[in-house]
């Protein structure tokens, strides 16, 4: 016989069943969403926490520096200046330059190298007048008549009676040494004794000593400068020659020198001139020339040369 209450109580276990059932459902719908968000899915701090645990791109190497426009430049103009003179029949002799434009800095140069020297011969004039002006601008004077005597002919017309008596005064190679020291010259080094034509120097210095002649810092005062300038620009008849090939000359200065063991020559020229419509510096070094005049066509053959190149 059946009892009153076995439905009621059937229903009543099914009921349960499909409670675990439902529960069970839930339980394994949750496990499944965890498992495909990660557990921080349930932080109200989650973006934040997510987003520091991502792994950081690694920063990308910075990009070598471009290399400066105007030195890229200034290389492009040495190699044409190379090229050129390198087609100049030199005769054996062996020729630097350097050129400076003063109204927008571009500069060249050729085969200027550490330890390459040059006898000044004559150009060390203007190196010597420079160290006396600043003696005096030390001694907070004027020249005086008497050293006046002795610029005037050793720039204008290239007096070497005049040159040995201002070395003197100077104090020779020690009194240059020391001038060129404050003026920039760091590859020059003075004759010894009474030898001031064998002062040994580069292009490169000699564009520094025409710096402090022309340019707008110097360590010479502008009444200084003036009296240089204006000895360098009233060079005598017959020896206007060198760097003028260029340009207009403003300023000039040349040496030659016959050595006596070779016979063979020394030719030197520096200045400024005027190349496109600029004002430049150049100075032209050459040595062991077959002669005099040899020499003073090499040297304007390079001036011209490198005016072309400064034109481009």
């Amino acid at each position: 016989m059946t009892s009153r209450h076995a439905a009621p109580n059937a229903a009543a276990s099914n009921r349960s069943r499909a409670m675990i059932f439902a529960g069970i459902t839930l339980v394994l719908l949750l496990a499944t969403f965890v498992v495909a968000h990660g557990a921080d899915g349930w932080s109200e701090d989650a973006a934040p926490v997510a987003a520091a645990s991502r792994p950081t791109p690694s920063p990308s190497l910075p990009s070598s520096p471009s290399p400066d426009a105007e030195q890229v430049a200034e290389d492009a103009r040495n190699k044409a200046l190379t090229d050129r003179l390198k087609t100049l029949d030199t005769g054996g002799a062996t020729l630097s330059v350097a050129v400076l434009d003063l109204s927008d800095g571009r500069a060249a140069q050729y085969n200027v190298k550490s330890g390459l020297t040059y006898d000044t011969a004559s150009i060390v004039k203007i190196d010597i007048l420079a160290a006396l002006l600043l003696q005096a601008q030390d001694d907070g004077r004027a020249l005086t008549e008497r050293e006046k005597s002795y610029a005037v002919p050793m720039i204008v017309d290239s007096d070497n009676t005049a040159a040995d008596a201002l070395w003197e005064i100077i104090g020779g190679s020690d009194g240059l040494d020391a001038a060129n020291a404050r003026l920039g010259l760091t590859g020059t080094t003075a004759g010894t004794g009474p030898l001031w034509g064998l002062t040994q120097t580069t292009a490169a210095d000699q564009l520094t000593l025409l710096s402090q002649v022309f340019g707008n810092t110097s360590e010479l005062t502008a009444a200084s400068q003036d009296y240089i300038r204006d000895l360098m620009g009233g060079i005598a008849d017959g020896q206007d020659w060198g760097v003028s090939a260029a340009g207009d000359p403003t300023g000039l200065k040349n040496g030659w020198l016959e050595r006596s063991v070779t016979s063979l020559w020394d030719i030197t020229s520096i200045g400024e001139v005027t190349i496109g419509g600029h004002p430049c510096l150049l100075a032209v070094l050459s040595k062991d020339n077959a002669g005099m005049d040899a020499g003073i066509s090499l040297v304007e053959q390079a001036a011209k040369e490198t005016a072309a190149v400064m034109e481009q």
